[in-house]
Order: structure tokens, then C-alpha cells, then sequence
């Protein structure tokens, strides 16, 4: 009887897996709808073509509310004790859902209320350590699965690497990043540029690895949280290479429709969280039920 009432009460709960995968999809949707129906830049009063104040705090809440809730799902499967996945990958990667919730704070902060280029700032530091964790929990991810990849699988991702390295170094030499450096001082010009291949080198080595993810894991029930957060690092990656090239220029100001990747990628890092606890949770039913029968 008490097993049948928690059972219950698990389905009817607003914090389902059904629900949470919805409101993610929700979130997703308005996102998107956002940036289509208000990323149009309009003269200011001094003529100059800009983004209005309110829409730039916009996207910068759908984004952090997207990262913010990947975050504390990642964490929920962290303190699971029935999730099939390696704990600690779940705190590395939440962790590092949290740490770019608040670097995106800190630039939004710089942005919008300081009214200074954000350059560098004190987001820089959350959004490295997003990097170091997201990479750490991916490896542990791939390395506790014992992946075994074909021939033809290995070129897939070395291919991606190269293209994704290609498109790094030519936008890398883009006349705009030689401007921006030269406005910097000699120490924040060496600071900028370590921060800047910091960014790009982890952003291939993250492609490369979420290939690789979705390239062993394409079939099965625990299968499809992984291949959420393989589509969530491809979606960061888009969204950083943009950032890379139109960041660079003096006019930038965020908010551009591809920026939306950003917001996406925390929704899928979510969804991926929600679905393999829910997979864990089932299995860990049928294992109960098997040794019962």
C-alpha cells in the first residue's frame, strides 16, 4: 500500500519528468519567439541604431533561468543514489550549469547597468570554470562507459575537430579582434587573449566529445539524456563562434538572434538532466520488481 501511494504520488507531482521536459520546451519556444519578434535594432535618440534596454534584459533572464534550472536538475541526479550515470559527472556538469548562470550575470551586470563593453569581466572567471567542469564531467561520462567507436566513427570526430578548428582560426584573424586588442592595455590584452583561446580551444574539444557521445549513444531509453547533452554543447558551440565573430565588433551589442543557442543549450543540458533521472528511477523499479519476482 505504501509503495502504491508514492508510486501515486510520483505521477501526480508538478515536478515530473513530464512536466519539467514541457516547461522546458515552453522555455525553448519563448526564447526562440523572443528573439525573432524583438532582436530589431531601432535608432536611439541620438540616432544611432541599438537594441532596446528592456530586450537585452530579457534575453539575459531567459538565459539564466535556462542555466539556473539545468543546474539544480543536474544537481537532483548528483544526489541520487539510483542514477545509472557516475554521480560525480552530474556535479561536474551541474556545477558548471551554475557557474555560467552567474558569469552570464556579471556580464549582463557590465552590460546593462555599468554600460561598459564587457570585454572582460568578472563573468570571465564563471564562464572558465564552466568550461574546466562541463569538460571534466563529459570525460568522465565517456571514459566510464568504455566506448568503443569504428574506424568510420573516429574520422567523424576528428573531421568536426578540424572543421571546428578551421572556423576558430579564421575568426580568429578577423581585422576586428586586431582593433579590439588595441584599445586594451598591455595587461588586459594579454589577459583577453589567453581568455579568448581558452574559449575556443574548449569549445572544439567539447564538440568533439559530444560527437563522440552521440555517436555511442543513439540507442536505448538511457541513451536519449545523452544525446541532449551532446546537442546542448554543439548549440553552446554555435552560439560562442558567433559571439567569437560579432563580439569583436565596436557596434556589438548582445542579443543577436543566433544568441539564442545560448538559452538552448541550457534547456537541452536540462532536459538531458530531467530524462536519465527519470530512466534511473525506472530502472531501479524493474530491478525491484525482478528481485521480488
Amino acid at each position: 500500500m505504501i509503495n502504491v501511494y508514492k508510486n501515486s504520488y510520483r505521477e501526480k507531482s508538478i515536478f515530473n519528468t513530464q512536466n519539467i521536459v514541457l516547461a522546458n520546451i515552453a522555455w525553448a519556444v519563448l526564447a526562440i519567439l523572443y528573439f525573432l519578434l524583438f532582436s530589431a535594432k531601432v535608432p536611439n535618440t541620438e540616432g544611432i541604431l541599438r537594441r532596446a534596454e528592456w530586450y537585452v534584459l530579457g534575453t539575459n533572464v531567459l538565459e539564466a533561468f535556462a542555466y539556473l534550472f539545468a543546474g539544480i536538475l543536474c544537481l537532483r541526479n548528483w544526489r541520487s543514489s539510483k542514477i545509472v550515470s557516475s554521480r560525480n559527472v552530474w556535479l561536474a556538469i551541474g556545477m558548471g550549469m551554475l557557474s555560467y548562470f552567474l558569469g552570464g550575470i556579471f556580464f549582463g551586470f557590465q552590460e546593462i547597468v555599468l554600460k561598459k563593453e564587457p570585454t572582460l569581466s568578472l563573468g570571465d572567471i564563471f564562464f572558465v570554470l564552466t568550461y574546466i567542469l562541463l569538460g571534466v564531467g563529459m570525460i568522465v561520462a565517456v571514459a566510464s562507459r568504455r566506448i568503443n567507436l569504428e574506424a568510420w566513427q573516429w574520422i567523424i570526430v576528428l573531421a568536426i575537430g578540424a572543421f571546428g578548428s578551421a572556423l576558430v582560426w579564421l575568426l580568429s584573424n578577423l581585422p576586428e579582434n586586431q582593433q579590439l586588442a588595441a584599445q586594451l592595455s598591455p595587461w588586459e590584452q594579454n589577459v583577453f587573449q589567453f581568455v579568448n583561446w581558452f574559449y575556443v580551444v574548449s569549445d572544439v574539444l567539447l564538440i568533439m566529445i559530444a560527437t563522440t557521445l552521440l555517436l555511442a549513444f543513439w540507442g536505448g531509453r538511457i541513451a536519449m539524456s545523452w544525446r541532449m547533452i551532446a546537442f546542448a554543447s554543439f548549440f553552446l558551440y554555435i552560439a560562442d563562434m558567433w559571439f567569437k565573430y560579432a563580439g569583436n565588433r565596436p557596434d556589438y551589442q548582445s542579443g543577436d538572434i543566433l544568441e539564442v543557442f545560448w538559452v538552448l543549450s541550457g534547456v537541452l543540458f536540462g532536459m538531458g538532466a530531467a530524462l536519465e533521472y527519470d530512466a534511473s528511477l525506472s530502472r531501479s523499479r524493474r530491478e525491484r520488481g525482478r528481485k521480488r519476482a
